[in-house]
């Protein structure tokens, strides 16, 4: 019983989430936006890591020149599990952008995540998109 009841009240929370870039009631001054967390392992395959010089020259030629507003960039510890069952940790980097373009966001954010596996020869980086209500 009591699984049911927190597996319904489970449903009804994440129901009532808008989708990304869907419509949010917003009390002014703040203003409808999608907040989009990247996280970028820093290890590369072939040895060695993602160097700072490396971040900060992908950050300046990829990143700003397509959120010119403004971002903030966090250094994490990050873990997942590989298909082998082997726990994986590395450091990262976290990039969280607020965009109030949505949907057209989407487009710039898939440059950003191509360009980082292509220059460093990832094989993903994490996204997470979740509508917001945001202003200066």
């Amino acid at each position: 019983m009591r699984s049911a009841a927190l597996l319904a009240a489970a449903s009804l929370t994440l129901g009532a989430c808008a989708p990304p870039g869907g419509p949010a009631a917003c009390t002014p001054p703040l203003e409808p936006a999608v907040e989009i967390d990247l996280y970028f392992g820093r290890d590369k395959p072939a040895g060695g890591e993602v160097s700072e010089a490396e971040w900060q020259a992908f950050l300046a030629e990829i990143v700003t020149p397509r959120f010119p507003d403004g971002l903030s960039v966090i250094d994490v510890a990050g873990q997942y599990r590989e298909s082998t069952g082997r726990i994986v940790r590395e450091r990262s980097k976290r990039l969280v952008i607020v965009s109030f373009d949505a949907p057209a966001h989407r487009i710039r954010v898939d440059e950003i995540t191509a360009a980082y596996k292509q220059r460093h020869g990832q094989q993903s980086v994490l996204r997470v998109e979740r509508p917001v209500c945001a202003g200066f």
